[in-house]
């Protein structure tokens, strides 16, 4: 073997090694999300409500924290309590979320960033009262009115951890929040949907998830990372701990217009799970070689890609003058078009998709950009960065 088929050899097993498991994720769960199967309508009757407290961790969110307060207010029930956890603010976050009807918990610790540290205060606070379980809204979202019902419904029915929908709220604000709109479907809904019909742990997407006492007196919440629902969710599946999800009641985030905003939020959310990869990878390896088939599609899935890398990595296999490697980019094309068109089929529709995937070009080209800022990412301690954004609680 002469030695550039030697170097080529090498370069498309990696190449192989390295999109191999997004595309075996996105099979295995597209396919699985589409099968059809019966809805079931959750209402749950008053007296078997749960005391239950939405924690609502806010970091100068004056903004908005209102419109969330108000969107948790118009769901609740006499067993819900609404405790907003007012992070190392320096701005009315904590005044505007009185004013709204909820519960203020003030925390001001320079020595504790990132959400996680809010978080576990905000479990700690909650646990301290009557409450048998913590729903967790980001102080940006809005929630179905029937989301905490079916919350408590479900915790009542034994569920241990839950994860609801997870969707843009403005996702008509500009071609890039479509475009999210379009991602978010596919990672929030599709796989998460799929997962559950497999009997999988669904995930923890850091908005919108509950957890019961138990699991929260099992496993505190000690994750600090800057993707604590990530590093949180790791810690529930090597405690064999499933999340079950809640497909029909959605909670809706406020994503960034500009890209700046979501320039820093994009790096934080892929430098961090290289950080997780790092930490989780060999762990979950070792414990699928001791038999725990469950932790399988979690290794995968902290292996895998996000879909702008996977398309740049295809791109580069397919230039290769390697027969079978561009059989392979063909077979794995075809299984990122299947998970497109799935969650297009669950998302906003055809025509809206289509004039979103038209960006991707040039979102491939701002994400190789931004691959630096990723890699220093992954490197550094989590710390609780405000991502900047247009929209306001007026007029939404």
């Amino acid at each position: 073997m002469s030695g550039l088929s030697y170097l080529l050899l090498l370069m498309s097993v990696f190449l192989v090694v390295a999109t191999l498991p997004l595309i075996v994720e996105l099979l295995v769960l597209s396919v699985t999300a589409l099968m059809p199967q019966a809805r079931v309508k959750d209402q749950v009757p008053q007296a078997d409500q749960m005391p239950i407290t939405v924690l609502i961790p806010a970091h100068n969110e004056e903004t908005l924290i209102g419109r969330c307060v108000r969107s948790v207010l118009a769901g609740a029930n006499p067993a819900t309590e609404i405790l907003v956890l007012a992070h190392n603010c320096t701005d009315a976050t904590a005044t505007e979320a009185e004013v709204a009807g909820a519960k203020v918990m003030v925390l001001n610790d320079p020595s504790r960033t990132g959400k996680g540290s809010a978080l576990s205060c905000g479990f700690t606070a909650a646990l301290a009262g009557h409450s048998e379980a913590v729903l967790v809204i980001d102080a940006d979202s809005v929630i179905d009115a029937g989301l905490i019902a079916q919350v408590q419904k479900r915790l009542k029915a034994g569920a241990r951890a839950l994860q609801c929908r997870y969707e843009v709220h403005n996702s008509q604000d500009s071609q890039r929040t479509k475009l999210m709109a379009l991602a978010f479907c596919g990672v929030n809904v599709i796989r998460p949907r799929g997962r559950a019909r497999l009997g999988l742990s669904a995930g923890i997407l850091g908005n919108g998830f509950a957890l019961h006492r138990r699991v929260l007196t099992q496993i505190p919440y000690d994750a600090q990372s800057v993707v604590e629902d990530l590093e949180y969710h790791l810690a529930l599946v090597r405690a064999g701990i499933r999340v079950e999800f809640i497909d029909s009641a959605a909670v809706r985030g406020e994503m960034p217009v500009s890209s700046m905003g979501a320039r820093s939020q994009r790096a934080r959310w892929e430098g961090g799970r290289l950080r997780m990869m790092k930490r989780w990878a060999p762990e979950l390896l070792a414990g699928v070689f001791r038999g725990r088939v469950r932790q399988i599609e979690p290794f995968l899935d902290l292996l895998a890609l996000p879909i702008a890398s996977e398309v740049i990595l295809l791109l580069v296999a397919a230039c290769l003058p390697v027969s079978w490697l561009r059989l392979y980019t063909l077979a794995a094309f075809a299984v990122l078009l299947l998970h497109i068109t799935a969650a297009t089929i669950k998302g906003a529709g055809f025509w809206t998709a289509m004039k979103a995937l038209s960006m991707v070009p040039f979102y491939i080209l701002w994400k190789l950009w931004i691959v630096p800022e990723i890699w220093r990412t992954s490197r550094l301690n989590a710390a609780w960065v405000r991502t900047e954004r247009e929209s306001s609680a007026d007029g939404q």
